[in-house]
């Protein structure tokens, strides 16, 4: 393995705290275990490294430089669905005498620390005593270890613990198995039985980092917004919030070039700008233009490697399912690796994307829009205004620059108008009429050297009841305007799905128009259909109106759409290798046959859309009856 290469691969182990007294258990009682195949004393020392702010750590993500054992170098543990994926790279002679974390390995965790340096935050010491768990065969099942731990926190007020820890690690193709579940199940049941305890830390640097945690400063990321947690305002930011998460956490996923890890980072990127488009009216601002705009560009880059991911996918199974005989070796040859070729030149142009002080600064961007979110001007008015519910300009833009079969949401010219103003924080407490005091009663009171406070109290405990019932009122009157907003939007959406279905249906059969232009109508079609998907989930995740009727049946059209489209784009792909053989002066038939095995499958695809359409609008008539009220 070269300097500029990490090595990766699954993990997955359960951790047990044990006292020192405690006997090994007998670990060849477990499933498939036959022997002990090697064991091994190791002196292990490691340097746990992160963000002033622990953005790492925070993360569920380690990185450590460890040495004295047979896999010294730089280890990065990531959170998977499964276990844990580690990622390793040689340890480089020091520089001066200081160690530096390869910047290929920190590539795996730029959307985490973004252009923050990382510093050593524990030492970790180990005495370990490694056995290797073989089957009949001499397979290895698993590596237990016993381990004795002595750490110190390098943050401050960190101090000096040692602990003792079992650990039970699957090896072979184990890991991500139902077998392998069992295995840590019966190894879990048998080391409880001799009297460990499954330790209630996730890792070594946690128990090492202790208490001490809580001295690093909260990174922008995990700083509460200043909202009331009622407030319209606190449900946006929540869900705005998630969808920040999810496209950090495909960040790491798309770098190592993980199965369907560019769809869903796009996805993401998509979801994240339509409902902020969605939450306009609640929040706004030219800073959310412009993140905007930043998470368009991302996803269109996203998209060109999306397309060519989809496209040679659909090309290996057009190939497969070809049996004329009619398809020579050189087309055989550019349709199974043309698009591969172009995927990973996309695939490459995506990370350098990822790499970009840009892309980085757009990250900043969103944890400074999510810790201090522009809910309203000083003036108390939202700054944007929200486009009118059921209103679409005729002369709408077409224009959409992403290059993705899929498409993006195209530019908006819709008429806006501005709603009323959602203050979430007003508190109108009716005053309280004040009574006399009796003048004898007051010298009475002035005589005991004590004023009674019960006069003073009782007109308190009103004027504060009164208040709470005032913030109440403002709060349940600031959740029916955010309502009111998202219903606007949502209506608003479904409008320009109704004009551009008619658009669709209207010129399908329009022979002035070429294949393509009446092709383009239904991709239009499909983006309005995801426009109001996402729409109807930001309002269901946000207020009380039930969008899950409508949620599915927009994603079951564009499920429609996306076939079709995919067609499209796949027969576009095909014309182009078609042009370029034929410069070449070989033969082109292959890619004409192919060519219209897609446009079959187009249009076999589209045979699902009326009853997709009567769907959505099936799905829109309690929607609107329920926004009506």
């Amino acid at each position: 393995m070269s300097a500029q290469q990490a090595q990766s691969f699954l993990e997955v182990e359960a951790k047990f705290s044990v006292p020192q007294s405690l006997p090994t258990p007998e670990i060849t009682e477990l499933p498939g275990v036959a022997d002990i195949g090697e064991t091994r004393s190791e002196s292990l020392s490691a340097i746990y490294y992160d963000t002033k702010d622990l953005r790492l750590t925070r993360a569920k993500v380690t990185l450590r430089r460890r040495t004295g054992g047979h896999d010294d170098g730089w280890h990065i543990k990531l959170p998977s669905d499964l276990g844990r994926t580690e990622l390793h790279a040689e340890l480089q002679e020091p520089v001066d005498g200081v160690y530096t974390v390869p910047q290929h390995l920190l590539a795996n965790v730029r959307s985490i620390i973004r252009n923050h340096p990382v510093q050593p935050i524990a030492q970790v010491d180990n005495q370990r005593t490694e056995q290797v768990l073989v089957d009949a065969d001499g397979n290895t099942r698993a590596e237990f270890c016993d381990d004795n731990v002595t750490a110190w926190s390098l943050l401050p007020g960190g101090q000096q613990t040692s602990w003792r820890e079992w650990e039970i690690e699957l090896a072979g193709d184990l890991p991500g198995t139902d077998e392998g579940t069992d295995f840590i199940h019966s190894a879990t049941q048998q080391f409880i039985a001799a009297g460990a305890r499954v330790s209630a830390s996730p890792s070594k640097l946690a128990s090492a980092l202790g208490d001490s945690i809580e001295n690093a400063p909260l990174p922008a990321s995990m700083r509460t917004a200043d909202v009331d947690k009622k407030s319209p305002a606190a449900a946006v930011v929540k869900a705005l919030a998630a969808n920040r998460d999810k496209l950090v956490a495909y960040d790491p996923k798309v770098r190592a070039d993980e199965w369907d890890s560019i769809h869903q980072m796009r996805v993401a990127t998509r979801e994240l700008r339509s409902h902020m488009e969605t939450f306009h009216g609640i929040i706004g601002g030219p800073e959310i233009k412009h993140i905007e705009a930043e998470l368009k560009l991302l996803a269109s880059i996203l998209g060109v490697a999306r397309d060519a991911e989809v496209v040679e996918e659909r090309w290996q199974s057009l190939l497969a399912a070809e049996d004329s005989d009619t398809l020579d070796d050189t087309t055989r040859g550019h349709i199974a690796n043309d698009m591969g070729k172009e995927y990973a030149r996309a695939h490459r142009k995506v990370v350098a994307a990822l790499n970009s002080d840009r892309y980085l600064e757009l990250l900043d961007s969103l944890d400074e829009l999510l810790a201090n979110p522009p809910v309203s001007s000083p003036e108390g008015e939202f700054p944007e205004a929200v486009p009118a519910a059921g209103e679409a300009a005729e002369g709408e833009a077409a224009v959409d620059t992403d290059e993705s079969a899929e498409g993006d949401a195209d530019a908006s010219a819709a008429t806006e108008i501005t709603t009323s103003d959602i203050d979430s924080s007003s508190n109108q407490a009716a005053e309280a009429s004040e009574e006399e005091e009796d003048p004898a009663e007051a010298a009475e009171a002035d005589e005991s050297d004590q004023a009674d406070k019960t006069d003073e109290a009782e007109p308190a405990r009103k004027s504060k009841k009164e208040e709470k019932a005032a913030a109440k009122r403002a709060a349940k009157k600031a959740s029916k305007e955010m309502e009111q907003v998202l219903a606007a939007h949502l209506h608003q959406a479904y409008t320009k799905l109704l004009q551009r279905h008619k658009k669709a249906t209207k010129n399908w059969d329009n022979d002035k128009l070429t294949l393509h232009e009446r092709e383009d109508y239904y991709h239009d079609m499909r983006k309005a259909a995801k426009k109001l998907r996402y729409a109807a989930e930001a309002a269901g995740s946000a207020t009380k109106l039930k969008t899950k009727g409508l949620y599915a049946a927009c994603k079951k059209m564009q499920s429609v759409l996306g076939d079709f489209q995919d067609s499209v784009t796949s027969r576009d792909k095909l014309l182009h290798l078609a042009n370029s053989a034929r410069r070449r002066g070989e033969d082109t038939f292959g890619y004409g046959l192919l060519y219209q095995r897609e446009r079959a499958i187009g249009l076999e695809a589209l045979k699902d859309y009326e009853s997709a359409m009567k769907a959505i609008n099936e799905a829109f008539k309690p929607l609107k009856k329920q926004m009506d009220k």
